[in-house]
């Protein structure tokens, strides 16, 4: 399970100019026109291509993970749906790191960030994150992001996405979306979200400001437009 791409993980990785990083390529992706073909009510939020992890990249962040005095040692740990996996989880400047490690290949199968949206006001951003994951190739399909997604939005956090998906982050919303309460919202210029609807017009989804969101447990689109002021149509 391939999202977009995030920055390379070295030694200074988690650091708070992550952040930064990934802001800066989502920018860069989001410059870029990819044609499509779309019929008059689409599914599908602009895709974009697959980035590969850098060589040696979570090799590198599973040794920090056991490495005395380095930030990413003695996290919290968390279960997942399959015992194989333990999840490392670690919060810095409101965004949170969630390092899932095969426990019996003793290795890191990948990791998800949740980020905190800058294009929305305050009241929103205590409310949903915009994650990004990246899996090596032979953890992918079986499930994990899914189960790291659902741990979040079973405590109650609204998932954001990014301007562009992957495919398979395309095919992860979708799957979530069957058992989450799937929406399209766009960010007015305010900061504040406008309810958009189940589906969109073409010419709608075309914009970057126009995102996913699955509405985390215990919401529904009444009582989350109501706490975080978001424009519903009518």
């Amino acid at each position: 399970m391939t999202c977009l791409a995030l920055a390379p993980a070295g030694p200074s990785f988690a650091d708070t100019s992550f952040s930064t990083l990934l802001r800066h390529l989502s920018d860069t992706v989001a410059r870029r026109a990819l044609p499509r073909c779309a019929p008059r009510h689409v599914t599908e939020l602009r895709i974009d291509v697959m980035q590969p992890l850098v060589e040696g990249e979570l090799e590198a962040i599973h040794e920090r993970l056991y490495q005395p005095g380095n930030k990413l040692h003695g996290l919290e740990r968390r279960p997942l749906h399959d015992p194989q996996f333990q999840l490392h989880w670690r919060e810095a400047d409101g965004e949170w790191f969630a390092y899932v490690e095969d426990m019996e290949r003793r290795c890191l199968a990948g990791y998800t960030v949740f980020n905190r949206l800058v294009e929305v006001d305050k009241r929103t951003d205590r409310r949903v994150r915009s994650p990004h994951s990246r899996f090596a190739p032979d953890y992918q399909r079986r499930g994990i992001a899914s189960a790291v997604y659902r741990s979040v939005l079973d405590k109650g956090t609204c998932l954001v996405s990014g301007a562009r998906q992957s495919p398979g982050a395309h095919g992860l919303w979708n799957h979530l979306a069957r058992s989450y309460d799937g929406r399209y919202v766009g960010i007015a210029d305010s900061k504040s979200l406008i309810h958009l609807g189940r589906n969109v017009p073409d010419d709608v989804m075309d914009r970057l400001s126009t995102r996913r969101m699955l509405l985390g447990a215990g919401w529904t689109v009444e009582s989350f437009a109501q706490a975080v002021r978001m424009q519903l149509p009518g």
